[in-house]
């Protein structure tokens, strides 16, 4: 049945009404910001909406028509336009009303979805009462993180500068709920008069390019150029570095794509005949050749589905084995700790991931909070058989990983890396974000444990016969960091060839998050390495792009090693990319 069929019965239902008279706004924007502003905004200073429209104005907007987000066909081609009616009946059953929305997780209460209405219209209107207490809000009656910070003489995040160890002991994490879970999501604001980005002696920071649109991803291509990845614009570009490499060309690739991230060229990056680009929910490939700046034709559908469901977390980083032979595609849960996904019984639980993996989750969460493995066919990259699969399921090459939103395989050995963003809402140093070597067969804990097999208690008593059974990841870092993206420096050459030191190290984004009071993250850091493996601990490499009161004015999201050393920079708060570059 066609969507606006689903729409049309469920309004001459009578699903739900027009608010009631004790609908409330306050209420409203409570609900929005513990619920629904990870992904969304929808007043005026908000700096949600990282993963999905903005909803200032939704009230009277035709549905898929923001003009700065790339919806799915089926949002788009609904023919609605929200009222306090139609969003309430979308917000009762978003699959129902609209199949194929990305948008999949419903409001089940009716008086919160009156509630959001109401805002909604509060917002439009300039009727919402001020606020009586800061942005940073905690559920439960325990000290908020802001008053944590206040508590503190000097707040943590102001003693980061370039060469600080960092270490953090899984040995000593607080008990869950040793502090409120805070919202604090990052505000970005402008560049302070003389702030600068501090890096280590030698070093340079300069714009490399600016008036890009969120990019998120970046791969270097043989000849020198950048593809960088806009998501939320749904776009490909390409820069191409002026003869100094100070600066850069940009040139729209494609452009329509639904949310592209991941990025990936075959057989090989040296000698590419094919672009992979993984989307939401799939990977589609365009044919290229160093020095392609436009596709020559529509991209062709190689792995139509990556999970059942859609929504949740949106990044699909991937890469191919050096071989050829795989393709490792990381896919994020849909939730926070699986608090929507049916339950399973022990035995039931064993049965599914006898089949499904250690660990593996179900129903709603089905292929997600994973690193998903696809065997390669052989054949000719010229007569389009060689970079398809023998099948496009695929299987899971590890499990529990949350949201993997970067991954990046080791030089020579071939070792798949993962940074991950753990859950939230157990309190300001509850749970750690990490990067670590991921092993075959290996569960992460996601969503019933964490580090050091800790049980999550909101799940508590579900998994028994996965006790013991996680393993422990290589470096975790401060809770909340947001570690989004992972390369190793793997130049050889190059008028800014990075000092040996550095040769082979991993360097990780820190994007910063929401869910703690003090400020972490907005940086990149170094993983030192010890006989070819991590010790544990990060080193802050690059710093300084939180001010005195705690915002931010740069969100630091992905790195890549330019042909001429330097390393590249993207900054979706800011909308562009820096060169860090080294000497004169």
């Amino acid at each position: 049945m066609a969507a606006r069929t689903f729409f049309a019965l469920a309004v001459l239902l009578g699903a739900v009404s027009a608010p009631s008279f004790g609908a409330d706004a306050v209420a409203g924007r409570s609900y929005f910001r513990a619920q629904c502003a990870l992904c969304h905004s929808a007043e005026t200073g908000d700096s949600g909406g990282a993963q999905g429209p903005n909803l200032q104005g939704v009230l009277g907007r035709k549905a898929g028509s923001s003009p700065d987000y790339n919806y799915t066909a089926a949002l788009k081609n609904s023919g609605i336009v929200w009222d306090a009616v139609s969003l309430q009946n979308f917000l009762a059953n978003p699959s129902g009303v609209v199949p194929g929305t990305a948008m999949v997780i419903p409001v089940p209460d009716p008086a919160d979805r009156e509630n959001l209405a109401v805002y909604f219209a509060a917002v439009r209107d300039g009727t919402l009462p001020a606020e009586q207490a800061p942005l940073r809000m905690a559920p439960s009656a325990a000290a908020s993180g802001a008053d944590a910070v206040a508590a503190n003489a000097v707040a943590d995040w102001k003693k980061d500068a370039p060469g600080r160890v960092h270490r953090i002991d899984i040995n000593s994490l607080p008990a869950p709920f040793a502090t409120a879970s805070a919202r604090n999501v990052p505000r970005v604001v402008p560049k302070p008069d003389g702030a600068k980005l501090a890096v280590p002696a030698g070093f340079h920071v300069d714009v490399f390019v600016e008036g890009l649109s969120g990019p998120r991803s970046m791969l270097l291509a043989p000849n020198g150029d950048v593809i960088v990845a806009e998501t939320k614009a749904g776009k490909l570009k390409v820069l191409r570095p002026s003869a100094d490499g100070k600066s850069a060309t940009v040139t729209v690739f494609a452009s329509g794509l639904q949310q592209p991230y991941g990025l990936a060229f075959y057989p090989s990056p040296e000698a590419p005949r094919w672009l992979y680009v993984a989307e939401v929910n799939r990977v589609v490939r365009y044919a290229f050749q160093a020095g392609s700046t436009k596709a020559i034709e529509v991209p062709e559908v190689v792995i139509p589905q990556l999970s059942p469901v859609a929504g949740g977390h949106v990044t699909r980083d991937m890469a191919f084995s050096p071989d050829g032979k795989k393709l490792y595609v990381a896919v994020g849960s849909l939730s926070n700790f699986a608090e929507k996904m049916a339950k399973k019984t022990v035995d039931e639980a064993r049965s599914w991931q006898a089949q499904e993996g250690l660990g593996a989750a179900w129903d709603n969460e089905e292929n997600r909070a994973q690193v998903r493995v696809f065997d390669v066919l052989g054949g000719n990259a010229d007569d389009r058989t060689g970079g398809t699969f023998t099948d496009t399921r695929g299987r899971a090459y590890a499990t529990g990983l949350r949201n993997c939103a970067g991954m990046t395989l080791e030089p020579g050995t071939g070792a798949v890396w993962c940074a991950v963003n753990e859950r939230d809402a157990l309190g300001d140093n509850l749970v750690p974000d990490y990067v670590t070597r991921v092993q075959e067969g290996a569960y992460y804990g996601w969503p019933w444990y964490y580090l050091g097999n800790r049980e999550d208690p909101r799940l508590a008593g579900e998994r028994p016969d996965l006790a013991g059974k996680m393993t422990n990841p290589d470096v975790p870092f401060t809770s909340h960091s947001a570690a989004l993206n992972i390369k190793f420096y793997n130049a050889t050459t190059g008028s800014s060839l990075f000092p040996a030191k550095y040769h082979g190290t991993p360097f990780v984004v820190l994007h910063g998050s929401w869910n703690r009071g003090e400020r972490t993250g907005h940086k990149v850091v170094t993983l030192p390495m010890r006989h070819g493996k991590p010790t544990g601990e990060y080193v802050d490499f690059l710093t300084g792009f939180i001010n005195e009161e705690g915002d931010a004015w740069g969100r630091p999201v992905a790195i890549v090693v330019a042909k001429d050393g330097s390393l590249l920079l993207a900054d979706d708060g800011a909308n562009l990319i820096y060169r860090i570059s080294y000497g004169k």
